[in-house]
């Protein structure tokens, strides 16, 4: 396979994955006068905006076995094509059951991930496919896209033109896509592998580790990605253009740093930068959880008033350093995978894809729970806090403690006790 065909070949597959995330998370701006417009509870709210999210999980597992089996070429093509058509009709939805029953079927797009991470991969030697898969990652961009059209277009137009935009660059992308990409020949389905042999792998406890780690960083870059407009209007009083364009900081770099995710990964190995991304997690997301608070200290002076909070610019800042810590942790689960499973990297990629989609689903409605509940708009990264916190425990018992200290040599043993980890 020639480098040029190589190149073009990831180029057009990103671009694909753009379109695709811009679309999978267009709830998340366009959600915002839905929920004026339809009175509607955090819990619906998170609901509304999460439900993409759950088709788009489920989905990546069939069809990441179907691009093993048929080739990432035309899996990629009939979901561009055939996704466009519930995302135009999401215009005309104007009662919740409707917008919920379109979110279910245009989430499908938010699969793009399980086709395109096994189907660009093959395309390049085993050392570079941790930054191909990387650079493939960045299509996540799609999510700071969307904070940049959606929120003009709604500003201009209403937000009923935001769907009927979409619905048209799915086409357009399908087009092109078709137009510049190779057919997927190393595809193992080629070869007569069998479904119960490509499924036989999903027995691997190694699998469902990197599911754990895939949770926390793609499910909370979603959740987050979603959740993010809303917030900075309620928590700041930003208009929804200025929230878009805030809310960017977290999802352009989740994107864009993920090809620099998966060149630190090829260089430094995946476990080194999956623990220190999780710690880069922990500690941003404990600034983020601090709510805004006004309290009174009786000094021998007299009453003296304090306020702590952050305001607009550090938020921002500690959300962009959330983002890039995320971006390497997404690129780093899948080197795990490459390096791992290199002939069933679809249907890897589909379960652990699957698996942080999930995430993605089941976080937003938690953060409309947690915020019914307590009434702190910081609550999301609360929670978040928790989560990470147990992960760095969970993934300190299984591989860290299990590395050889200080003075000890690597032996064959530490290896394969670490691998089986």
């Amino acid at each position: 396979m020639s480098n040029l065909r190589s190149i073009i070949v990831l180029g057009v597959t990103t671009w694909a994955f753009v379109v695709c995330f811009a679309v999978w998370l267009m709830f998340g701006v366009i959600g915002i006068p839905i929920r004026n417009q339809l009175s509607l509870s955090g819990v619906e709210f998170g609901l509304l905006t999460s439900t993409p999210v759950l088709t788009g999980a489920l989905f990546r597992l069939p069809l990441g076995i179907w691009t093993d089996r048929f080739g990432g070429r035309i899996v990629m093509f009939v979901l561009l094509v055939g996704s466009a058509v519930p995302v135009w009709f999401a215009s005309y939805a104007n009662q919740l059951w409707q917008f919920l029953l379109l979110g279910l079927a245009l989430g499908v797009v938010g699969a793009s991930f399980a086709v395109g991470t096994p189907y660009v991969a093959r395309f390049f030697a085993k050392e570079r496919r941790g930054f191909a898969m990387g650079v493939f990652g960045a299509g996540t961009t799609g999510a700071a896209i969307n904070m940049f059209i959606a929120p003009a277009l709604i500003t201009h137009y209403g937000w009923q033109v935001v769907p009927k935009f979409y619905a048209v660059a799915l086409l357009i992308t399908a087009l092109i896509f078709w137009l510049l990409s190779a057919p997927d020949v190393l595809a193992p389905g080629k070869s007569g592998v069998s479904l119960r042999q490509q499924l036989a792998v999903l027995k691997d406890l190694r699998v469902w580790k990197y599911c754990q780690y895939y949770s926390i960083v793609f499910g909370g870059f979603t959740a987050l990605s979603v959740w993010m407009p809303q917030y900075f209007v309620q928590e700041y009083g930003l208009t929804i253009a200025q929230a878009g364009l805030l809310a960017a900081c977290f999802s352009l770099p989740a994107g864009v740093l993920r090809a620099l995710g998966g060149w630190l990964a090829d260089r430094h190995g995946a476990h080194i930068v999956t623990w220190w991304v999780l710690w880069a997690a922990w500690i941003s997301l404990f600034l983020l959880s601090y709510p805004q608070t006004d309290f009174i200290v009786h000094t021998i002076r007299g009453p003296a008033q304090f306020h702590i909070g952050l305001s607009v610019l550090p938020f921002a800042i500690l959300l962009f350093a959330l983002g890039v810590a995320f971006a390497c942790g997404m690129a780093s689960t899948f080197k795990y995978v490459g390096d791992d499973f290199p002939e069933n990297m679809g249907v890897v990629t589909g379960i652990v894809g699957m698996v942080g989609a999930l995430g993605g689903f089941v976080l937003p409605i938690i953060f409309g729970i947690v915020l019914d509940w307590l009434g702190i708009n910081s609550s999301c990264f609360m929670f978040l806090y928790g989560v990470v916190w147990v992960s760095l425990i969970l993934n300190y018992t299984t591989e860290v403690r299990r590395l050889p200290v200080m003075g000890e040599q690597i032996t064959a043993a530490h290896i394969a006790t670490g691998a089986a980890a």
